[in-house]
């Protein structure tokens, strides 16, 4: 049944898109759609938790997400990011869904491969399921791609990454749009204590991964409301990124789940960003377990 919507609420949100019509016009037409998604924000984060291992102690993991190549991201941007992440000298590279707006009629997807090969990371180059990974018949070609540049594409499953004896496991999970997620049979077989990296294009699933021992959770697929407007906030918020759209945030009160909303790098649906700049994000861990 259709939720109902109040007249506040409706109010509110034609009041909203008035205003963010008025805010595209002229000089904010021009900024939203050729300056601010152009203009990369590189954020660095750390991230604290006593059952990270001392070996993984200042490991570096970079996310990127939501190119969506075809609708305004080209490769030539995809090239200057490679250029971008390599500098950072990476351990672990997470790309968390939505390479291709449509997979299935983008010309130029057979030259993607050759470019993520380029990225460097000694532990591992992980990649999930996005909503436009699955669309247009694009499943398959989203597998041969990011498998031919040496990703690995976790589909309900995970992968333990080892230094020096100590472990941590990365989890990835479906899409939740057009996908089939499933948290409990991609924890199956994690030894515990683990630290827990959860990658789910869906931000809204942290709910019910917190019942499952995850640690830190990395989404996309919202990018960031694409569209914010100062005292409304963000205006596109997609199924499954609407309760979480940017940013951290806790889940849970005992051992909470960190989780991380990554804003994406392209765009989608309309070819603005407006107060939502295209995000990759640098978390270095650190082992606060007092050893």
């Amino acid at each position: 049944m259709p939720k109902k919507v109040s007249r506040r609420s409706f109010l509110k949100r034609t009041f909203g898109f008035a205003a963010a019509a008025f805010g595209l016009s002229a000089g904010g037409y021009y900024y939203a759609r050729d300056i601010e998604p152009r203009l990369l924000d590189i954020t660095n984060h750390k991230i604290s938790n006593n059952a990270i291992p001392q070996a993984f102690d200042n490991l570096k993991i970079v996310q990127f997400s939501d190119t969506h190549l075809g609708f305004h991201y080209d490769l030539d941007q995809l090239e200057e990011l490679i250029e971008k992440i390599n500098k950072i000298r990476a351990d672990i590279i997470f790309f968390t869904g939505d390479l291709m707006d449509e997979p299935n009629k983008y010309s130029e997807a057979n030259q993607i491969p050759s470019l993520l090969q380029k990225i460097e990371a000694p532990l591992g180059k992980f990649a999930i399921y996005g909503n436009h990974d699955h669309g247009g018949y694009g499943s398959d070609i989203y597998k041969s791609i990011m498998e031919e540049a040496g990703f690995i594409l976790l589909l309900n499953e995970n992968r333990k990454i080892e230094v020096s004896g100590s472990s941590i496991h990365v989890i990835g999970i479906d899409d939740a749009m057009l996908g089939r997620p499933d948290i409990k049979l991609a924890v199956e077989n994690i030894e515990e204590p683990s630290y827990k990296i959860l990658l789910s294009h869906a931000p809204d699933l942290a709910d019910g991964a917190y019942s499952f021992g995850i640690q830190l959770q990395l989404s996309g697929h919202s990018h960031g409301g694409q569209i914010k407007i100062p005292f409304f906030g963000a205006l596109v918020k997609p199924p499954y990124a609407e309760r979480y759209h940017e940013g951290f945030y806790e889940i849970g009160s005992q051992e909470p789940l960190t989780l991380y909303v990554n804003r994406g790098l392209g765009t989608t649906r309309l070819p603005f960003r407006f107060l939502s700049r295209p995000e990759m994000t640098i978390f270095t861990l650190h082992s606060d377990n007092g050893n």
